[in-house]
């Protein structure tokens, strides 16, 4: 009998750091792209699919990640939150994109730090 290996997946979740409370209404893009050839060299990347965080700032339909995926892009549309929450005020970052690498069978959670004029990310759990 063969064990079933655990999937690889990504979580993600933006909170707003100026006003101290979560991003509700972020698009958020996925795409992925694994090692494709014989020299480990990568594929393009795929757009599998994205979400649109909630009042408490999650995604919690994020698609799956093929098991051949090495490199995930989560690409943030923060244009749109930070304009309607600063009195039409263009937005000075309008997306975030994040590309960071995969380990296979492991789960990935990438929160979005978010202020009008910066943003942070890193590897949570």
């Amino acid at each position: 009998m063969s064990a079933e290996k655990p999937a690889t997946s990504v979580s993600t979740h933006v909170l707003d750091t100026a006003l101290g409370r979560p991003a509700g209404g972020v698009t958020v893009e996925l795409a992925v792209r694994g090692a494709g050839g014989p020299r480990g060299e990568s594929r393009a990347w795929t757009r599998l699919g994205g979400s649109t965080t909630d009042a408490d700032g999650r995604c919690g339909d994020l698609p799956a990640l093929p098991e051949d995926a090495t490199r995930v892009l989560l690409r943030f549309e923060v244009g749109p939150y930070l304009s309607g929450r600063s009195g039409g005020v263009p937005a000075f970052f309008p997306e975030v994109t994040v590309d960071f690498a995969v380990a296979p069978g492991e789960h990935h959670h990438v929160p979005l730090l978010l202020s009008p004029y910066g943003y942070s990310v890193y590897r949570g759990s």
